[in-house]
């Protein structure tokens, strides 16, 4: 049995499981692996750093892959769509902000246009600009998402865009929650957290343990880390990370942090270069309670695609419909 859905048939992929494109975790490695494993690779282009931005691309060598930027990043630095296009991508993901100046020329290098949608509002905009795909991004993830939970806002999108395909994002983790996806309407998954938890992501090994012996419950949104890097997201994004000794020293008291901001930056950039994660985030979504073991990328993509397949051929159901007299 094969899960093909509009989205497989779109990217010319054999599973519909997507690399979420981690700012530095997704590497050019990372993603080769997962489009080699039959998903899609998505590099994290993240805030914009044409130096691994090329090195990376390199490293993905001939796979197909896609690219993700933060497109307020892109609106700084124009180089880095150039970049990427230049190397013909399959797609380009562009997640917050305005896709609108972006949209015409992606689509006219031939790349597929994905865009990553936390409203409703966001998701018909992103349709109208032409998207390809729609990334439809619940607030159980990791990292920067707004406040809507996937579960309702996964068929919200699918009502909303009936003609795109729609991908699930936040708080997907294994076959389960591509199973339940795909009941709700979509046409497919992205995966970060659980990615992140693989043995080829580019994350340090201290962080993708804490993965592994996390709880959801261990999660917390909040801008605090934002604030300690420097990089404070406008309202109302809020990103979701793993809490630590410095979330439980400063939570609530975000404006006292900012007139700290000084010593503290400098405090947790030297944190994050030493693997401190005492201090530093490690950028995780909810799905921790259902990750295990740190595990290589590919095995992950056939895990999570052959538990899907069981559950959606009904083997494993625990439930059964009874006629009514």
């Amino acid at each position: 049995m094969t899960i093909s859905t509009r989205l497989t048939v779109l990217l010319g992929v054999r599973h519909p499981v997507l690399l979420a494109p981690m700012d530095v975790v997704a590497d050019g490695k990372l993603a080769a692996l997962v489009s080699g494993a039959g998903g899609f690779g998505i590099l994290g282009g993240g805030y914009g750093d044409e130096t691994w931005l090329t090195r990376e691309l390199d490293a993905a060598g001939d796979a197909r892959i896609g690219v993700g930027f933060i497109t307020w990043s892109m609106a700084k630095n124009p180089r880095l769509l150039a970049l990427a296009l230049e190397r013909r991508p399959a797609a380009i993901m562009l997640s917050f902000g305005d896709v609108g100046p972006h949209a015409d020329k992606i689509k006219r290098m031939g790349a597929r246009l994905i865009c990553q949608v936390q409203t409703l509002a966001q998701a018909r905009d992103a349709v109208a600009c032409g998207a390809d795909v729609l990334v439809a991004q619940g607030a159980e993830g990791g990292g920067h998402s707004v406040s809507r939970s996937t579960f309702p806002f996964v068929p919200a999108v699918v009502d909303a865009a009936p003609d795109v395909p729609v991908v699930a994002a936040g708080g997907v983790a294994d076959g389960r929650g591509l199973a339940a996806a795909l009941m709700l309407g979509a046409d497919g998954v992205l995966m970060g957290t659980r990615f992140y938890a693989s043995t080829e992501a580019a994350g340090s090994q201290a962080a993708k343990e804490r993965i592994v012996a996390a709880s959801g419950d261990q999660t917390i949104r909040s801008i605090l880390f934002d604030i300690a890097r420097r990089n404070v997201w406008p309202a109302p994004y809020t990103g979701r990370v793993l809490r630590n000794a410095f979330s439980e020293k400063w939570r609530g008291r975000e404006a006292e942090l900012m007139q700290h901001q000084d010593a503290e930056a400098a405090r947790y950039n030297a944190a994050r270069m030493a693997g401190d994660f005492d201090t530093a985030a490690v950028i995780a979504g909810e799905a921790v309670d259902l990750i295990g073991d740190i595990a290589p990328a590919a095995e992950i993509v056939r895990r999570t695609v052959e538990h899907a397949e069981v559950l959606l051929a009904g083997s494993s159901n625990r439930y059964r419909v009874v006629a009514r007299a």
